[in-house]
């Protein structure tokens, strides 16, 4: 799976919580919500479906997300861990728990979190 770029991912967040939805469609949130305007999201949506992340089906050209969320954001999460920590898991741990105040409840969720596995 290729590396989506921030402006891809806002498209794809418009695609996942609206689908299925046309091109159309996409451009008008787009607009309302981030400010593009038609052309620039029209270039993004051909982009996502180049890299195969979108399909786009007439009339109207329907998108649908080719990936789910949660299989883009593990693919996101694991090249950051590999860029930033050399692949380690337990360094972007560290890295999100050493400025991070957590409350007793936060902590708990992350040791049950930790312990299912």
């Amino acid at each position: 799976m290729q590396k989506l770029f921030d402006s891809e991912i806002k498209v794809m967040e418009i695609i996942w919580d609206n689908e299925p939805v046309s091109a159309k469609q996409i451009s008008l949130i787009a607009n309302d919500t981030i400010g593009w305007n038609k052309n620039t999201t029209y270039t993004i949506i051909k982009k996502l479906e180049a890299k195969g992340f979108v399909k786009r089906e007439e009339p109207n050209f329907v998108c649908t997300s080719v990936f789910s969320r949660d299989e883009v954001q593990k693919n996101e999460t694991k090249s950051l861990v590999d860029k930033l920590f050399g692949g380690s898991k337990k360094a972007l741990f560290s890295a999100l728990l050493e400025d991070e105040h957590l409350s007793k409840d936060e902590i708990k969720e992350l040791r049950d979190l930790i312990e299912k596995r």
